[in-house]
């Protein structure tokens, strides 16, 4: 598996107003098998002011979600400054570089892709999504939030449903958190 394509799950996160969504399906897949239907990919952290999603290696995600979240602690839940120096560990660390994960995370205010190549990407249009069936569900939740007036928790439950629907690697299992912040 390369670090560019990673299969076996879903996360969208979705920003409108001053509202936030973070899905994710709840498919767990080994090889060619399907050993999980309702694993949680979705974590409230920062006494639930950030939301954290993972797609990838399993025990990769739960490595960093844990160095993420010391990140959090040691930048007083600073969470641009958490991602900028989590992403730099990742790249430069001997034993983070081989992490075979993407995070997505988000605050009340922003939204962040981080990836183990240094990348800490933040949307233009408050949408992101990661995974195998990222684009489906990235490319849906567009079109949602462009010709409707959906909430963003609306918009993540349809486009993730879409996205089980194409994806074999996706399942309609979706879990959902929200936060409420500052319009941006």
């Amino acid at each position: 598996m390369s670090k560019a394509s990673f299969h076996g799950t879903t996360i969208l996160c979705v920003r409108r107003g001053n509202l936030l969504a973070m899905g994710g399906d709840g498919q767990v897949t080994m090889g060619e098998s399907i050993v999980k239907q309702k694993a949680r990919k979705i974590r409230r952290l920062a006494g639930d002011k950030v939301l954290a999603g993972f797609a990838g290696s399993t025990a990769d995600a739960l490595s960093l979600f844990a160095r993420f979240e010391q990140k959090l602690e040691e930048y007083h839940g600073n969470l641009n400054r958490a991602v900028v120096e989590l992403a730099k560990d990742w790249r430069t660390d001997r034993a983070l570089r081989h992490l075979e994960a993407l995070l997505l995370v988000a605050d009340e205010k922003s939204t962040f892709l981080v990836s183990g190549t240094g990348d800490v990407i933040e949307p233009d249009d408050g949408i992101v999504a990661i995974g195998s069936g990222g684009p489906y569900a990235l490319a849906a939740a567009r079109a949602l939030a462009k010709h409707t007036q959906l909430s963003p928790r609306e918009i993540v439950q349809e486009a993730m449903m879409l996205a089980g629907e194409i994806c074999i690697f996706t399942n309609n299992q979706i879990h959902i958190e929200e936060l409420q912040g500052n319009p941006r």
